[in-house]
């Protein structure tokens, strides 16, 4: 008879292949069988529990270091294994900013020990370490290169075609870029209304988003590198990204899917501002008409915290950013369970497609050999988010009061409990992710 060093059991597995009752055995931190019987070290009843493939956040900003007060590497990832989240990939926009082989070394040395999920780094390109990014993103732990063609300060601000095209020519990954046109922005400045929110996405407006995303597809492919559109928030540019998949990749947030502007700035105020902005509900609806049509590869939550004090700041003086990581998948379990779209798409979305198009090595599925990497939820169960359940340093949610269905229940990393029924496993175990890209840094 067979022995595992853990049994889910009585659960509805999502395989590659589809649902599936069946019980899944781990060893070693690995899935060993599909349908497994005989003896554990540990066995968990999952009996009326759906098992997905662990749920994987390729944005977010844990801010350190440097900006510890708002979050760390600790108490971020805690919220991201506290949402069902089981890896994250985080930002180079910390102080010092993430940009040389020293700073990813600090970010994995600061992560090891305190960090509840698994984990990488992207690199910044700057106007400066081009020469350097080709080596910088082979690096181990890293997720490759970030750009921030706008909405952002200083040296990680790429925003010159002759700039953007001299980093998309050093190296070979796919390029995460923040498409906003930073020569627009400055122009319409103007638009900001003091004290008055709602402003934000007349400032920073569709044609700002739209003319970075077509001059970075237009740079990408004279440079033939691949790039990853990042938060993206109108329907005409997923439609723009539809018809060049062939280059580009594209994600869209949870935020976008569910907040509507003409409710959320009267209700949230500077809760509801980040960048890219929150648009209207038409908006909104255009972004699930493309998400359903599959053109959006990832979801990611571009958590990015700032403490109440300083959102309480009069608009255009308030950051932009808010906490997302833990509230990625309940928001969108709750969606699938009002017929927005199907789980199926929504583990697509959250596992095999970073997988799929980041490389990601033994991530993003449910498969014999494959890292035992499990969110287990209840897709039945209605609750309601309260502060109380976050646990990001910031401590608040735009969330906070709505009343879903669908809720994790359970973190598994590499057969490690991180977290089950609220309760935290005994002690951080992420990892350093691991990408085809990076395993052999030596190989070409």
């Amino acid at each position: 008879m067979a022995s595992y060093d853990l049994l889910l059991s009585g659960g509805t597995v999502h395989t590659p292949g589809g649902p599936v009752l069946a019980d899944v055995g781990v060893s070693d931190g690995r899935i060993v069988a599909i349908g497994a019987s005989g003896d554990a070290g540990r066995r968990i009843d999952c009996t009326g529990l759906d098992i997905l493939p662990g749920v994987i956040d390729s944005q977010v900003h844990f801010r350190e270091p440097g900006l510890e007060h708002k979050e760390d590497l600790a108490t971020g990832s805690e919220a991201a294994v506290r949402g069902g989240v089981v890896a994250v990939f985080e930002m180079p926009n910390t102080k010092p900013n993430t940009d040389s082989a020293e700073a990813i070394a600090d970010k994995l040395a600061r992560a090891a020990g305190r960090m509840w999920c698994d984990h990488a780094f992207y690199v910044g390109a700057t106007n400066h370490n081009a020469l350097e990014l080709a080596e910088l993103e082979r690096l181990p732990g890293t997720a490759g290169v970030k750009i921030f063609m706008g909405a952002s300060t200083g040296d990680l601000l790429v925003s010159e075609d002759a700039r953007l095209a001299e980093v998309l020519a050093h190296g070979v990954r796919r390029v995460a870029i923040h498409a906003e046109d930073e020569d627009r922005m400055n122009a319409r400045a103007g638009e900001r209304v003091a004290g008055d929110a709602s402003s934000h996405p007349v400032w920073r407006d569709d044609e700002s988003a739209m003319l970075a995303t077509t001059r970075i597809l237009r740079l990408a492919r004279a440079a033939r590198r691949r790039i990853h559109v990042l938060h993206v928030t109108t329907p005409a540019e997923l439609e723009l990204l539809g018809r060049n998949k062939d280059i580009a990749t594209c994600e869209v947030t949870p935020q976008h899917l569910t907040l509507a502007g003409e409710e959320a700035y009267p209700r949230l105020g500077t809760l509801a501002q980040m960048n890219p902005p929150i648009r209207s509900g038409a908006h909104r609806d255009g972004l699930w008409h493309w998400l359903n049509q599959g053109v959006p590869d990832v979801i990611g939550s571009d958590h990015a915290p700032h403490t109440l004090e300083e959102k309480g700041k009069e608009y255009p003086a308030s950051p932009s950013g808010m906490p997302g990581v833990q509230t990625l998948l309940p928001l969108l379990l709750d969606h699938a369970a009002n017929g927005r779209t199907s789980l199926q798409r929504v583990i697509e979305l959250t596992s095999a497609g970073a997988q799929r198009i980041f490389g990601l090595v033994g991530k993003g599925r449910i498969a014999r050999g494959y890292d035992a990497d499990f969110t287990v939820v209840d897709l039945r169960k209605r609750w309601t988010i309260e502060d109380k359940w976050l646990a990001s340093r910031s401590g608040w949610s735009p969330f906070t009061g709505m009343e879903l269905t669908g809720k994790p229940i359970g973190t598994i990393i590499r057969g490690e409990v991180a977290m089950w029924e609220d309760e935290l496993g005994t002690a951080p175990q992420g990892q350093p992710l691991r990408f085809e890209a990076t395993q052999f840094p030596g190989a070409r």
